[in-house]
């Protein structure tokens, strides 16, 4: 057993992982009409060599208008599945890596470019473009399109959506489902009092802002294979004076504890991108799932300028989360886990066309996949 707490096993829910390493769910902008690419193979295909316990497939809309773009990947239907079943196929002959999905609708922040173009809305009826939906009809940015209010039947559609996208990914063999309740996305948004303005039973006190989160939350875990985890990503803050914060994040969370939920990664931010003030920095995030960490019994996962592996070390070591996931980081490094191993004296798989590579002065880094 490596003395480096990052390189102990853990287990997740039925899911046993090798280490406390997890790649985060980052999307690449490079699907057409919800459909993965060539360009997915090579992204999620890299990602699969670097000796990460657990890759994460990015944030994937349940139904078109869910789409934080027109170039994000879906799952809604039989020709999403049959493109991301092909780039799993591919992914799954050269690596026995755990593989869990991130499912998503993007609410009012859907229907924008692409980050490098901009990453601005686009109004509906321009090319790309479509009308978004929203608990109540206030827009993320001055300027933009107003949402349209999701009625009962809005939101029993979408509810649905999860529901047949969890079925698809339990029939594509994913280990994991993440559902995507953060960064400003349609279930944070029925969270955050900042953008649920509902006075029905979906709005108003934290009880009502929580109930459709839970509603998709149970009817996804209903579907999902029991012996396969489902887990939930928060925004532990808006960063907002009067906005979702991280008192109200414990609740949420032990709410979803309850209801079968695996783990919790906690990020934040996300709601409010004009007034939201984020104290950005190494590990900004990691007091926020500290706190998750004390008032539940499940894993929580830490997030966000996670760079260095005494750093990673340190949050895993002190119990302040079970794991960390990495995004920005293994994208820039995607041999992170490697490297890090070699650090603390501990060991990661790697494919025997690897093996050659491993330094001298490291002889127990690598162990054939």
């Amino acid at each position: 057993m490596p003395s480096a707490k990052l390189f102990q096993p853990i287990t997740v829910g039925g899911l046993a992982l090798e280490n406390r390493i997890v790649v985060a769910p980052m999307c690449q902008y490079s699907a057409v009409d919800g459909a993965m690419t060539d360009w997915h193979l090579m992204h999620l295909g890299q990602l699969a060599l670097s000796g990460a316990a657990l890759l994460t497939i990015e944030a994937t809309a349940v139904e078109p208008v869910g789409r934080i773009s027109y170039a994000d990947v879906g799952l809604w239907d039989d020709r999403t599945e049959a493109a991301m079943a092909r780039v799993l196929d591919a992914v799954r002959r050269h690596s026995d890596m755990p593989i869990a999905i991130q499912l998503s609708h993007a609410g009012r922040k859907a229907s924008t470019d692409l980050p490098w173009r901009g990453e601005g809305q686009i109004a509906p009826g321009h090319d790309h473009g479509w009308q978004t939906i929203a608990p109540s009809a206030v827009p993320n940015r001055p300027g933009d399109n107003p949402p349209l209010v999701i009625d009962r039947a809005g939101l029993d559609r979408i509810r649905d959506a999860f529901v047949s996208a969890a079925g698809r990914a339990a029939r594509l063999g994913i280990d994991a489902i993440q559902i995507h309740a953060a960064h400003g996305y349609l279930l944070h948004e029925f969270l955050s009092p900042v953008s649920n303005r509902r006075e029905d039973d979906y709005g108003g006190s934290l009880e009502n802002r929580m109930r459709f989160p839970l509603e998709v939350f149970d009817a996804v875990r209903a579907v999902f294979p029991v012996e396969r985890p489902v887990t939930v990503r928060v925004s532990g803050t808006d960063w907002l004076d009067g906005g979702w914060d991280v008192e109200q994040t414990i609740v949420f969370a032990r709410a979803v504890e309850a209801r079968g939920a695996a783990a919790i990664h906690v990020s934040s931010g996300g709601i409010d991108p004009v007034n939201q003030r984020i104290p950005v920095g190494p590990s900004y995030q990691v007091p926020l799932a500290r706190a998750v960490r004390q008032a539940v019994g499940i894993p929580v996962i830490a997030v966000g300028l996670i760079t260095d592996f005494e750093q990673a070390e340190a949050i895993v070591g002190t119990g302040d989360a079970d794991m960390i996931a990495l995004a920005r980081t293994i994208l820039y490094d995607p041999r992170w886990p490697w490297h890090a191993a070699a650090h603390f004296g501990a060991q990661v798989k790697a494919p025997p066309q690897y093996l050659r590579s491993q330094p001298r002065r490291y002889p127990d880094l690598f162990a054939a996949r």
